[in-house]
């Protein structure tokens, strides 16, 4: 209960942090709130986290108040937000790469070509780096070992990665996160993906939520003046979808930041496509695939 706490004590004062002076913002009921200013500096970071396989309705507002409940308060929640397909990989896939690639299973020996969200970053000169829980060593193309699984690191099925040494060098273990926030050096887009028990796959929720109450606050204070830290999940348990090419579930999926509205609900339907076109906006890079006829979130952000 102490760490809960502590965690949501730091969350709040780095929230506070990203408030203009004496702005408004609203909460989902309707009611105000005034946040003092302390603005950060320095480049702005966008963060996104993956998580596994829960409904929207398991981990926000359910009878355990969750850090996804704290988180939620402070930026925006989809609440129809639906996964693409099951099982996991394409959805990966999808996320970095706007397509499932004809792939409906979790291979790992598999490819799938062209250009992703990393090549179009890497070509822009922009940095990126995508860390992986529990994975033994960069670049690592194995299936699996201990609690690392390659089916949730979509960057190693492409060629287009893999088969060059200084963009492969960009998808490290999840301890050079670590390092880096320790040195206050992210880079201008981070993917996380927890190891299979922090993301909730192979573990009670819990888990997950105690790994957020850990590394929510950190990465908080680290976004910037313009920073975004992105919470979603690969797929949920059901099949419901929207958008005619989504049946993966309604999952949750949350936006925090300085430009983010706080407290609101996006009742607009989402995909993984419409967030891949929101990243590819917001780092300014051509949309790929089917981001490309997918609705941007940008009702999430205020002016």
């Amino acid at each position: 209960m102490f760490a809960r706490l502590t965690a949501l004590l730091l969350i709040a004062a780095a929230v506070v942090a990203f408030a203009s002076c004496g702005g408004d913002t609203g909460d989902a009921s309707g009611h105000e709130q005034t946040l003092s200013l302390t603005k950060q500096t320095g480049p702005s970071h966008t963060v996104l986290i993956m998580l596994e396989n829960r409904e929207l309705d398991e981990v926000v507002g359910s009878s355990e108040p969750t850090m996804l409940d704290e988180l939620s308060k402070m930026g925006a929640l989809a609440v129809n937000f639906y996964a693409i397909t099951h099982p996991s990989l394409p959805n990966y896939l999808a996320l970095i790469g706007g397509s499932t690639f004809g792939i409906s299973e979790n291979c790992t020996g598999c490819h799938v070509s062209g250009p992703n969200l990393a090549t179009q970053l890497s070509a822009a000169d922009i940095s990126w780096r995508a860390y992986m829980g529990s994975m033994p060593r960069s670049c690592f193309e194995g299936a699996e070992v201990g609690e690392y699984v390659k089916r949730h690191n979509p960057f190693l099925y492409f060629p287009s990665i893999t088969n060059y040494p200084s963009l492969c060098a960009d998808d490290v273990p999840e301890t050079a996160l670590d390092r880096q926030l320790a040195r206050h050096d992210l880079p201008t887009f981070s993917w996380i993906t927890p190891n299979i028990c922090d993301d909730a796959h192979s573990c009670e929720f819990s888990s997950a939520d105690k790994y957020l109450e850990r590394l929510a606050p950190r990465l908080l204070r680290q976004l910037g003046p313009h920073g975004l830290l992105i919470v979603t999940f690969d797929e949920g348990t059901s099949n419901a979808g929207c958008c005619g090419n989504a049946q993966g579930g309604r999952i949750a999926t949350i936006l925090i930041g300085p430009d983010v509205r706080k407290g609101v609900r996006l009742r607009r339907p989402y995909t993984h496509y419409s967030l891949l076109a929101t990243l590819e906006d917001r780092l300014g890079v051509k949309r790929l695939r089917e981001a490309r006829h997918a609705t941007p979130m940008t009702a999430a952000f205020s002016g």
